[in-house]
């Protein structure tokens, strides 16, 4: 079918198994999403007005936060609306927009843990050199790389499933992939699917070896210097470890998880497919909220002036 000539329209067969409980599913996705965004706004806004936190590092993690909730804005609402749904149905377009947004999300995740990785490693290793390799216009270039090549690097991934001609019409996912979309053509998909594997060998593994490479010097200069440099280096530098560990573990999950799709249980499958934008967004400010003395001081001050605020 052409895909350029009528709207086509979707089945979101991966809801079917879901069906039954689907008022628990909406209460329990609900109930993430409203947590997903006070947890992360909150630690956005302490750092957007404090100026004492208008430092590298601290706009670092409010750019990691931003891009949660544009990865999990991607996916819930339409979550939601799908558990209501009878028949859960998506405009082509729409899929492949969603596609777009939680793959750039992603992409963009490793590029910005690997920013951080660098600002961490300046900062430990070569700490009179700081003001001088991370200035703010050097933040602003990563920042805008870390955006923008991501949603290059998809958008053409994008294109070409587009091109794709679709003679299935039912994907069995609750959310769209490109992968899952590209198995619904009845065309030739060797050159999406390279591309697609192309992507993530280029997004991922530099990443990969820059953030090893990283830590494995911060760990050097740790262990030559005093216990309270240590102390103060390993404080600042594990929630970003922890989240880069976390978030690399999830996502090779969710890639076997794709390729073996049929081959686990449907509640497996479910799980695993979103575990990516359930826990890092979930635990990102909470890690950074509460493990960063600045951050959280911050934090537990503002509580406590709207405490005061309102017993008044």
């Amino acid at each position: 079918m052409d895909n350029s000539s009528e709207v086509i329209y979707l089945f979101m067969d991966g809801h079917v198994e879901l069906h039954k409980y689907r008022y628990f599913y909406f209460i329990s996705t609900l109930t993430v999403y409203l947590l997903i965004i006070f947890f992360n706004a909150v630690v956005i806004f302490v750092i957007y007005t404090n100026k004492c936190l208008h430092e590298p590092m601290y706009i670092f993690i409010a750019a990691l936060l931003f891009n949660s909730l544009f990865g999990t804005s991607a996916l819930y609402p339409k979550l939601l609306s799908d558990f209501l749904s009878e028949r859960p149905v998506t405009s082509y377009s729409a899929c492949l927009f969603q596609a777009f947004s939680i793959y750039t999300y992603g992409a963009s995740e490793f590029t910005l843990l690997s920013a951080m990785a660098y600002d961490r490693y300046v900062s430990i290793c070569k700490p009179l050199q700081y003001a001088t390799l991370v200035k703010m216009s050097t933040v602003k270039k990563f920042l805008f790389f870390c955006w923008l090549f991501p949603a290059c690097e998809i958008g053409i991934l994008i294109i070409l499933t587009y091109q794709l001609q679709l003679c299935k019409f039912n994907l069995d996912r609750i959310y769209c992939n490109d992968y899952s979309i590209a198995k619904l053509s009845c065309g030739d998909t060797s050159v999406t699917n390279v591309y697609g594997q192309f992507c993530v060998t280029l997004t991922v593994f530099p990443a990969l070896i820059f953030i090893i490479y990283s830590y494995v010097r911060i760990f050097e200069i740790c262990f030559k210097n005093s216990k309270e440099f240590r102390r103060k280096a390993l404080q600042t530098c594990f929630p970003h470890l922890f989240i880069f560990i976390s978030f690399s573990f999830n996502s090779c999950f969710e890639v076997i998880n794709t390729r073996l799709e049929g081959n686990v249980p449907h509640i497996v499958s479910v799980m695993v497919s979103v575990e990516n934008l359930v826990i890092p967004p979930l635990i990102n400010p909470i890690m950074y909220g509460l493990k960063l003395q600045d951050i959280y001081s911050k934090i537990k001050k503002m509580m406590w002036k709207r405490k005061i605020h309102t017993s008044f």
